[in-house]
């Protein structure tokens, strides 16, 4: 009798909230160790394009929301994501993780998900400020999010990196574009059916898997996409930012030297996707009281 041949499970993008078939209609097997383990898409620039504007439609809506519901929202994500673990585990085992670390890598996951979600609504209260001044105003110095962020994920961490770098674009009310690791896609996808069934809006993520060097230079050119996070993936800087100038999109430059690092918690990496709004409002004065409030 013949070898059965295995039925591969096709990755596909997840744009919008769902999961749609790459336009191209191309994709790439992913091999572990010569034996293939799944179908992957390779997503286009159409595809991209798409991303974009599912991102900014959606985020008027997920800015527009509280920090305390985005905080509920996020946290909910991470309850999901616990309720998945064993199929979070088995396919970084199937990427060639081994099992011990890749146990490690999902609790890990999970935990760094809930720590961002807890910045949610104390952002401001740590980074605003209320300025003195000269004149009879008060001045309030507010961050705010700034947009749609192309995330450039980590190529080497599948999971850890992803939300590492994915929940602090998140949580102060940007959408995100995500160009998922090349080697190890499966958990991004995986991450995606997590938020498809959550609190998240449709648009908020949008991902994207296949060759990055493909399409990751017109992500840098869109010119609806505000600001772009480079994690592991500096041998692109020059180009990226030379791209990016043509609506002086800011580059963030990942530098961390082990996404395990207890280092990454850190609510900085939170600002560098807000951007601060200073406002001026003039003290109404009372007549005959001779008091402003």
């Amino acid at each position: 009798m013949a070898e059965r041949i295995n039925v591969l499970k096709t990755y596909k993008i997840f744009i919008g909230g769902k999961f749609p078939r790459t336009e191209s209609g191309r994709f790439y097997q992913l091999n572990n160790r010569s034996k293939a383990i799944a179908n992957v898409c390779l997503s286009s620039r159409k595809d991209l394009r798409n991303a974009v504007v599912a991102a900014r439609g959606a985020f008027e809506k997920w800015s527009g929301s509280t920090a305390h519901n985005r905080s509920q929202i996020l946290y909910r994500m991470a309850e999901m994501m616990e309720g998945r673990k064993d199929q979070f585990i088995s396919e970084l085992v199937l990427q060639g993780v081994d099992r011990k670390e890749a146990k490690v890598e999902v609790d890990l996951s999970i935990d760094r998900v809930i720590y961002f979600a807890g910045w949610a609504d104390k952002i401001n209260q740590v980074f605003g400020s209320v300025n003195p001044v000269a004149t009879s105003h008060f001045n309030f110095s507010l961050m705010e999010p700034m947009g749609v962020v192309g995330l450039v994920a980590p190529e080497k961490s599948g999971l850890l990196g992803l939300v590492s770098s994915l929940c602090p674009i998140l949580v102060s009310g940007n959408c995100a574009v995500v160009l998922a690791s090349e080697k190890l896609p499966l958990c991004s996808i995986t991450l995606a059916e997590v938020l498809a069934t959550s609190d998240v809006p449709g648009g908020v993520v949008n991902i994207l898997t296949g060759k990055k060097e493909e399409i990751m230079v017109h992500l840098a050119k869109h010119m609806d996409v505000n600001a772009i996070y480079l994690t592991d993936n500096l041998e692109h800087k020059k180009s990226v930012q030379e791209e990016a100038i043509q609506n002086l999109k800011r580059v963030v430059l990942g530098n961390q030297i082990s996404w395990g690092d207890r280092t990454v918690e850190n609510p900085y990496i939170i600002t560098d996707f807000m951007e601060t709004k200073t406002t001026w409002h003039p003290v109404e004065v009372i007549s005959g009281t001779g008091s402003g409030y």
